[in-house]
């Protein structure tokens, strides 16, 4: 008998997503409207009700509007990870500004913070850590140099929904903004969409203004006023970054279900740490100090004694129905980054080493003890000494 593929993630949309999708559409309301300002108000209240909270289409908008608000210009440096999506640098590029890449922690695959303070520079305006998988970076650390140096700090929690730093959710740091997004395969998803959180009423006002086309006022309440409310003004030439009601009404109710779904994965990584603890392979790092990890994604390492290489494992998995993935080809080995800003492979050795073993297997809420079986099984017979 064939065996069905299991892939390496699957949204878990249920009925109530979907129930509020066709009110939405039912309604009239289909692009940015009641439904997305519930889900910003949903997400504040989720973080404490402490933040400004503000919509967006994905988390890379989100990054650069952040960035935007906070001055970064041409000619400036963004001090950043080369372990992770292009997203990461390239809203840097939208401003004329410059990444600088700092090379990981070898453990947490994490912005090592000794290597991001030897990366200052007096053109550096601001740094962007990215919490890798889901468990935090060094927060503090990274904030104390923050501070020292006055630099602005904006959270890249794609993967951080919910993590927690020190005991605090990311998103309630003293970051300047945190990006959180919510595409198909993260922890919760709205199809596309993210989430601004700013903790200065005029970032976030900057933001919700470019997020529109640069419009001075709310859109909706344009819409929806019941007196003559049909003028605007355009103050800046802005961008189209706001999400819809229907994406938001998928949020509303994933959103409900984000640490009912972050417990699962962490049970299930649990039991990816005990059947792989023998194998020749590092596992992922675990949080520190009781955190919580979001455990977006299950990261394993091959050693230098596996018997089999990376590549070929992944094709190996992919013949026995199960899908992979790398998480990341870093910066520096595409040919934009290499070239432009003429970089080595040997320039981060711990982020090109990490690449090199790594190994995403499929960790999410949709999986069954049996999927999740059918995986272990194969990861030990590919790895068996």
């Amino acid at each position: 008998m064939v065996m069905r593929f299991l892939p390496f993630a699957l949204p878990d949309i249920g009925e109530a997503e979907i129930a509020e999708v066709v009110d939405s559409l039912r309604s009239g309301w289909v692009t940015s409207g009641p439904k997305a300002k519930r889900f910003e108000a949903d997400f504040a209240d989720l973080l404490g009700g402490r933040v400004e909270t503000i919509a967006v289409n994905s988390a890379t908008s989100g990054l650069h509007l952040a960035l935007e608000a906070l001055g970064v210009k041409d000619g400036d440096e963004v001090v950043t990870t080369p372990f992770t999506f292009t997203a990461t640098a390239e809203v840097i590029r939208y401003l004329g500004a410059h990444p600088v890449f700092a090379d990981i922690d070898p453990k947490t695959l994490n912005i090592d913070v000794t290597r991001l303070q030897s990366a200052l520079t007096p053109r550096t305006r601001a740094v962007i850590p990215v919490h890798f998988g889901g468990i935090a970076c060094d927060m503090r650390a990274i904030q104390e140099i923050a501070r020292t140096q006055k630099l602005a700090v904006v959270e890249d929690a794609a993967h951080a929904l919910p993590t927690t730093s020190n005991g605090r959710l990311i998103g309630t740091l003293e970051s300047d903004v945190t990006v959180f997004s919510f595409y198909a395969t993260k922890t919760i998803t709205t199809g596309e969409g993210g989430m601004v959180v700013a903790r200065k009423p005029e970032i976030a006002e900057r933001c919700r203004t470019m997020r529109l086309h640069g419009i001075s006022r709310d859109v909706f309440d344009r819409y929806t006023s019941t007196a003559p409310s049909w003028h605007y003004e355009v103050i800046a030439p802005g961008f189209k970054y706001n999400l819809t009601d229907l994406a938001a009404s998928i949020g509303i109710h994933q959103l409900k279900k984000a640490w009912s779904f972050q417990k699962k994965r962490e049970q299930m990584a649990g039991r990816y740490d005990a059947a792989f603890a023998n194998l020749p392979l590092i596992l992922p790092a675990q949080p520190l100090n009781g955190d919580v990890h979001a455990w977006h994604l299950y990261v394993i390492r091959l050693t230098d004694d596996a018997p089999i290489k990376r590549d070929a494992f992944i094709e190996e998995m992919a013949k026995r129905g199960i899908g992979c993935s790398v998480h990341f080809i870093p910066l520096h080995l595409h040919p934009y980054w290499r070239d432009t800003y003429r970089l080595q492979p040997e320039d981060f050795p711990n982020a090109l080493d990490a690449y090199q073993r790594a190994v995403s297997l499929p960790l999410y809420t949709r999986m069954t003890e049996a999927d999740q079986e059918r995986v272990i099984e194969a990861v030990c017979a590919l790895l068996a000494r």
